[in-house]
């Protein structure tokens, strides 16, 4: 049986729905709210377990209600949690997320400094169980930690390559897979061009690069030539999530071993 993990972090997300997004300071008022958990690589372990695969959610929570609430909620979608870290008297991270009538959000990201960035007690964990590691770059220690543990038990590594104020360029090397968001992908390169920003990806890591593009669907290197999978088209409610469950299904995908112009149209 398939088994994945997904490594990274968790939040709280608190959304408000709004007609347009603020464009400056004042007051405004939300005509839906939602509380959720959220986070890059819990929302992909959720994608993963909706798709029948079994997954483990590694990450750090605070040993408050919301850590609580957290977990509790990944494993009501099916995602184990056994191998998470809980802090004593700390806070777990949370975002205020706004979202306009088109689907359109901003994202207020708290990521709680209460939470240790060590990572050597992934040492713990034995990682030849899985046939892929994914992991985000909001925890980049345990990104890093992980994919080499991967990397030596001979298990695929997946990044979901976003923005970060680090440099992810070390987490990319360490990849088999990575999908660059595209503001991602020019923070790491600098370069403008998406299709340019790949083709210089490719020089920094021996593994497969790919990049979402949104609504313009996403882009990969196949043997040194740059291929497209059109987005399909879709009402767009809320794109909170979005990028994270299509690297949940592009892992599913990736674990069973699909060739890349299968896998693309299905994540």
């Amino acid at each position: 049986m398939t088994r994945i993990a997904c490594v990274g972090i968790t939040v709280q997300d608190r959304i408000y729905s709004l007609p347009t997004l603020p464009e400056g300071g004042g007051k405004y008022q939300a005509n839906h709210y939602l509380e959720i958990g959220g986070g890059p690589a819990a929302t992909a372990a959720v994608a993963i377990a909706k798709l029948g695969v079994e997954v483990d959610f590694i990450g750090r929570v605070g040993d408050d209600s919301c850590g609580n609430t957290l977990l509790a909620e990944l494993e009501g979608w099916g995602v184990n949690t056994a191998f998470c870290r809980r802090y004593p008297n700390a806070r777990s991270s949370q975002s205020a997320i706004l979202v306009d009538q088109h689907g359109e959000r901003i994202i207020v990201n708290y990521p709680s400094p209460d939470l240790g960035t060590d990572a050597e007690w992934l040492e713990a964990i034995d990682f030849s169980r899985y046939d892929l590691i994914l992991a985000d770059v909001r925890w980049h220690s345990g990104t890093e930690k992980a994919f080499s543990l991967a990397r030596l038990a001979g298990v695929t590594t997946l990044l979901d390559a976003d923005m970060t104020p680090q440099d992810i360029s070390p987490l990319v090397a360490l990849a088999d897979h990575a999908v660059f968001s595209t503001p991602g992908l020019k923070r790491m390169t600098g370069l403008q061009s998406p299709e340019e920003g790949l083709f210089q990806a490719t020089t920094q890591t021996a593994g497969k690069v790919y990049v979402t593009l949104g609504s313009e669907g996403s882009l990969w290197i196949e043997d040194g030539h740059l291929c497209q999978q059109e987005a399909f088209s879709v009402n767009v409610v809320d794109t909170t999530g979005a990028g994270d469950v299509f690297h949940g299904a592009l892992a599913v995908a990736l674990a069973e071993k699909m060739p890349t112009k299968e896998v693309m149209p299905i994540s």
